[in-house]
């Protein structure tokens, strides 16, 4: 399918992964240069492939591009049709293209991963940050009670995105204000992953896409630890698009900028505070 790019993502680190360089995900695949980075994207069909009956041309869509290809920083990308679903109706095609990565980590984080349940305690480890934003509103929207950690700068901030509890990790210890959690949902790492085994009731479940967790520290407290990386997931993005359409999902911009700054957006990402998304606006 080929798809007129309108809005294209940015993610931190992309442009240090192996796979944004070779052709298979541990890097060891033949060199893929030059690439085009950006794999969140939302732009509409211009043309379908053979066989492919839906989307149709001219729908607006939505996706994240396999990492092994190249992006959407372009003003078409070609990528199987099954990555990709319609775009929520409610949103504008740059707030639609901010989302994908990240929304369908916490999707992916909460339901396929945690089976996360109404009612359940949620630990959010990083709440204000790229993911973050997505598992505070995603675990509130599916009826979970929603603890997080954040920057004190960011406590109102989190709060809005339905956290009932707003840790400062710079100056209070989470253990000292949280116990008996069902699920922990890690964007952190290091200490704070480690320490995050003590919160958990037994049952319970430690979620990280940052570095696999110590499968015997899960063992020695009764629970599980789960590291993954996110994949396209078209079923997710067409629930994803739901949410964001009954407002129960927001997505969050820091700055949109023009196709010809994307290196200024790239460095904005290694030196700048951010609270959101940095995308491109690549057609109207």
């Amino acid at each position: 399918m080929l798809v007129a790019v309108k809005a294209a993502s940015m993610t931190p680190t992309e442009l240090t992964w192996p796979q944004t360089w070779t052709h298979s995900s541990d890097g060891s695949g033949p060199e893929r240069t030059p690439i085009i980075p950006s794999h969140e994207f939302s732009g509409v069909v211009a043309t379908c492939g053979t066989g492919v009956e839906s989307p149709a041309e001219g729908e607006a869509v939505y996706g994240l591009i396999p990492f092994t290809s190249d992006g959407a920083a372009a003003e078409y990308v070609a990528l199987p049709a099954a990555v990709l679903a319609a775009k929520p109706a409610s949103v504008d095609h740059d707030h639609a293209a901010a989302l994908p990565l990240a929304a369908l980590s916490a999707w992916q984080a909460l339901v396929d991963h945690a089976d996360l349940q109404a009612g359940q305690h949620v630990l959010v480890q990083g709440g204000a940050g790229g993911v973050g934003i997505y598992v505070v509103q995603l675990a509130a929207g599916l009826g979970a009670r929603v603890s997080a950690t954040a920057a004190a700068a960011d406590r109102e901030f989190v709060e809005g995105l339905g956290a009932e509890q707003v840790i400062d990790y710079a100056h209070d210890r989470f253990e000292d204000h949280v116990r008996d959690v069902d699920v922990v949902v890690d964007l952190v790492g290091g200490a704070t992953q480690s320490r995050s085994w003590s919160v958990l009731k037994p049952g319970g479940v430690l979620v990280t896409l940052v570095t696999p967790p110590d499968e015997q520290e899960a063992a020695r407290h009764g629970v599980r630890g789960v590291y993954f990386i996110v994949e396209p997931d078209q079923n997710a993005l067409r629930s994803i698009a739901e949410l964001v359409d009954n407002g129960r999902l927001r997505p969050v911009l820091d700055r949109v900028l023009p196709l010809t700054e994307t290196r200024s957006g790239y460095e904005a990402l290694e030196t700048a505070k951010r609270r959101g998304k940095v995308v491109i606006h690549v057609a109207d």
